[in-house]
């Protein structure tokens, strides 16, 4: 898709920056980072080096902003905002799109009102404005705004990137993911394997009975011709049959006496 391979090259841009920048120029390329409206993604630049350094310096703040965007969200940033920098309206824009994607991870189906109370939305104009133009039309999420039942039918969100404790949690559900998926595979093939058995017991089956019925005809057959044999056999044996006629035309006839 258009919008992974543009995160892709951007991701790539900023860590080769930020793996050859020193000192002051690191907090410049931070927040531009963070204020791109088309980077969602920042573990990589964390992972520089470079970037790692700046933890226990004056400039750790801008560390902790970069963690922000890579796995906090909205009320985080509310809660914590005393020890954080003051954010840019584009990075305000972000974090709230970044807080969709983030509440999209644990449910499909997102009611109107934990929308607002997680965007400090005040009502449900300014909400689906937010969901269709800063979510949709950027390509980050899609799905369906349910006016009736309000809330946001989630059909597609980009994920976010992992915080370092999830890696294990995730690898455990896939393991368990793939183990349910064996058994699922094994009890299909098992059922395959019945119904070629079946199929085949059917096959024999259906054999045998045609076998049966054909066995059935020609034993009909046979004695329907048995039967037509001894009629015709009867029908020259009987009594007044044939030969009665033959002797009766050669006898010679009586003659009659005239009648004195």
């Amino acid at each position: 898709m258009e919008i992974e391979r543009k995160q892709a090259d951007l991701i790539d841009h900023y860590v080769k920056q930020a793996s050859s920048l020193q000192g002051s120029s690191l907090p410049i390329l931070i927040l531009e980072a963070t204020s791109n409206p088309s980077l969602f993604a920042f573990s990589e630049i964390l992972a520089v080096p470079t970037i790692a350094q700046l933890e226990g310096t004056g400039q750790s703040v801008y560390l902790n902003m970069l963690r922000l965007f890579a796995y906090g969200t909205w009320s985080d940033y509310k809660k914590n905002s005393a020890s954080l920098l003051q954010l840019v309206p584009e990075q305000v824009l972000k974090l709230k799109q970044l807080t969709v994607l983030s509440m999209a991870e644990t449910g499909k189906v997102l009611p109107y009102d934990q929308l607002m109370q997680e965007l400090d939305v005040t009502n449900v104009r300014e909400l689906e404005d937010f969901l269709i133009n800063e979510c949709m039309y950027a390509g980050i999420v899609r799905g369906k705004l349910d006016q009736l039942r309000r809330c946001f039918e989630v059909q597609f969100a980009a994920g976010r990137d992992m915080r370092p404790g999830q890696l294990g949690n995730m690898t455990h559900i896939l393991s368990s993911w793939l183990a349910t998926s064996d058994n699922l595979l094994l009890s299909i093939q098992e059922k395959i394997k019945w119904a070629d058995t079946m199929s085949e017991l059917d096959k024999k089956q259906k054999k045998d009975y045609e076998d049966k019925v054909e066995e059935a005809k020609k034993l009909l057959s046979l004695k329907q011709g048995d039967t037509d044999f001894r009629g015709h056999e009867e029908l020259f044996s009987e009594s007044g049959g044939v030969m009665d006629h033959d002797e009766d035309r050669v006898r010679p006839k009586r003659r009659r006496h005239p009648m004195h």
